[in-house]
């Protein structure tokens, strides 16, 4: 729930009584959703139901009721407050809270106010907010929101690359051609992010200061959501902790792969890297099974690396 979330709590948990949340019955979404409930960043799942149990112009709120047996909710059940037994709060003196994201970005309404389409992801996280209320999208989702877009509206998907031949580039548009998305590919900068789902490829110290949602990710997460930063030179990353301190640094050879999102803009992915060896590492990365449940993922030497860093090498 983010900063913009709770200011609306009050006029949600209106819209929430006089709407009702009941569980009636009525023809599912056409297509299967996936509900995923987890902690700590993704650290820890908690529930995973695939296909989740769905009826007829169903909300987040609905589903997550639908599927779990432990729903605690505050405002008039507009919003979540507990899900089997863990609750938002204060804990060890840090705030935690519940935080939707569908298809991979991150609700800025309440979960009664979020229509379910056909192949939504939803996942539910709760985690450590102190260092920012907002991460605005998340890579855990793959492959939405290129498959089925956002709010149940496509997109136009875009792969635009330093180098618009190199096998890092390839193996981003294959991995889309694969999964039967259309794809464009260019060089970098040639598509307003305003209207299409981009996936820049290339090293970092390429991708740096090109559009709002770099400057964001050099800005640190409580701009972007990203919980890394590369040096000046774009030779090292360091990879912070939940609480936004340096818990790692990663030299040559480290990729990363990372979304975020500006203002009404649509979510950039990066595909990058210190240098061209980490680019190609993050390109392999870029798959479902690497890269289900992390909201960003840093390899170095081949290995995965949570983003933020949660003390455990992702699996």
């Amino acid at each position: 729930m983010s900063a913009r979330t709770r200011r609306l709590g009050l006029l949600l948990a209106v819209a929430a009584t006089l709407g009702g949340c009941g569980l009636g019955p009525g023809n599912g979404p056409d297509g299967d959703v996936r509900l995923t409930v987890t902690r700590d960043f993704g650290a820890k799942q908690i529930v995973g139901v695939d296909p989740a149990k769905t009826a007829g112009s169903d909300t987040v709120m609905r589903v997550l009721q639908r599927n779990v047996d432990k729903v605690g909710t505050r405002y008039g059940g507009g919003f979540v407050q507990s899900i089997n037994g863990l609750s938002g709060g204060r804990r060890g003196g840090r705030p935690f809270d519940w935080f939707i994201y569908v298809n991979g970005i991150q609700s800025e309404k309440g979960a009664t106010s979020v229509d379910v389409h056909g192949g939504d992801r939803i996942w539910w996280d709760n985690h450590d907010w102190g260092a920012t209320p907002d991460i605005p999208a998340i890579v855990g989702s793959f492959p939405e929101p290129f498959l089925h877009g956002s709010d149940g509206r496509k997109l136009p998907v875009r792969v635009e690359c330093s180098a618009p031949q190199s096998a890092p580039c390839d193996v981003v548009a294959n991995k889309f051609t694969k999964l039967g998305i259309v794809a464009g590919r260019s060089n970098l900068g040639s598509t307003p992010a305003a209207k299409t789902l981009r996936v820049l490829v290339g090293p970092w110290s390429r991708l740096r200061s090109r559009d709002p949602e770099a400057v964001s990710i050099d800005s640190g997460p409580r701009a972007s959501g990203v919980f890394a930063r590369f040096d000046r030179a774009g030779a090292q990353l360091v990879v912070l902790d939940a609480r936004g301190r340096p818990a790692r640094t990663l030299g040559a050879g480290t990729g990363l792969v990372a979304a975020t999102k500006v203002e009404d803009r649509e979510p950039v992915w990066y595909v990058t890297g210190t240098d061209d060896a980490g680019v190609a590492s993050a390109a392999r990365a870029f798959d479902e099974p690497v890269l289900q449940d992390q909201f960003a993922l840093a390899i170095a030497d081949d290995l995965p690396v949570r983003v933020p860093f949660t003390g455990a090498q992702a699996p």
